[in-house]
């Protein structure tokens, strides 16, 4: 660690910051999940995701969080913790909904992605962010079939099935629910995150991630079927971050050292290695705080195992139509 990073300003930057803007955004997604369901709203917003959530057999709970994902992944998450703790959603129901919930999450990160792809490797970006795309579009398919094939069917009339249209709230007495709920709800996210985010900061700061990033990059060459020039694309993918592999796929590209194809089936691969990890780094404490630790390890490995399968998956038929 250098010594700006132990100073106050530095430590405000590296740890508070991002602290804050945590707790922040967990809070105001505590706040909107609860509000909308104290004012009954739940039910216009999950007919937006009827379709999907009927042929997968998934509550109208469920379909609520589905939509509320486009907006607030947090929101999302709480509505589903809040169902859970009282009963409304079974184990198998919230890991169906959370896996469900991963394209709307990965909808909020396209536009970004796309582009910052864009102006390293230009119209191979189409090719990359379209093949994410369609994983993620299989992601929903599979857990749609799922569904379908393991939820038994729903009952229209059936009360903890469908949710109660008649109940109404004033803006007075859902904002007393909301708030009795949230009051609750965030005591325990602050007891269990902020302990897991200061724990994950120091791992960082100590090299831990770093150690574990240099490990998974130096057993990168056992992928031989690649071109000897794209594993520095997935070396650096891998142990810096997704601008850096971009960087190293431009220049090559620009060079000629690598055909498009091959610059895609680079990112695709350093975007399969790399994830994993850093999507546990940064989802876990925020996910142990609204859910448990143990639920939020198990939904993130259930959502990171889903998404290597059906990345994986598209990336093969790729590499053998490339």
């Amino acid at each position: 660690m250098s010594p700006h990073e132990l100073s106050l300003p530095g430590l405000w930057h590296s740890l508070g910051w991002p602290l804050t803007r945590l707790v922040v955004s967990i809070s105001v997604g505590l706040l909107i999940g609860n509000l909308i369901e104290a004012l009954n709203w739940t039910r216009g917003v999950a007919r937006l995701a009827a379709p999907l959530t009927n042929a997968a057999r998934l509550k109208d709970i469920s379909g609520a969080s589905f939509s509320l994902a486009f907006f607030s992944g947090v929101a999302a998450n709480t509505m589903l913790a809040e169902a859970y703790d009282q009963g409304r959603l079974t184990d198998r129901e919230l890991v169906l909904t959370n896996l469900f919930n991963s394209t709307p999450t990965y909808f909020t990160h396209l536009p970004t992605m796309f582009f910052i792809t864009v102006p390293f490797i230009g119209s191979a970006a189409w090719v990359y962010v379209g093949l994410t795309f369609l994983a993620a579009i299989l992601r929903t398919a599979a857990i749609t079939l799922v569904g379908r094939l393991t939820q038994p069917p729903l009952d229209p009339g059936c009360i903890p099935c469908r949710l109660d249209e008649q109940k109404t709230a004033t803006w007075r007495e859902a904002w007393a629910t909301s708030w009795k709920r949230f009051t609750k709800r965030i005591r325990k996210v602050l007891v269990i995150t902020l302990p897991i985010y200061l724990l994950f900061d120091a791992a960082q700061r100590f090299g831990l991630f770093s150690v574990l990033e240099r490990v998974m990059a130096d057993h990168v060459p056992a992928l031989t079927w690649l071109p000897p020039q794209a594993l520095s694309i997935v070396v650096f993918h891998v142990a810096a971050e997704f601008s850096a592999g971009l960087a190293s796929a431009g220049a090559l590209l620009a060079a000629g050292s690598l055909t498009p194809e091959q610059v895609v089936m680079a990112l695709l691969v350093g975007n399969l290695l790399s994830t994993p990890m850093r999507a546990f780094r940064h989802q876990f404490p925020y996910y142990a705080g609204i859910f448990t630790p143990r639920l939020a390890a198990k939904l993130i490995v259930h959502n990171q195992a889903l998404r290597v399968v059906s990345l994986g998956l598209v990336a093969a038929v790729y590499f053998a139509l490339a």
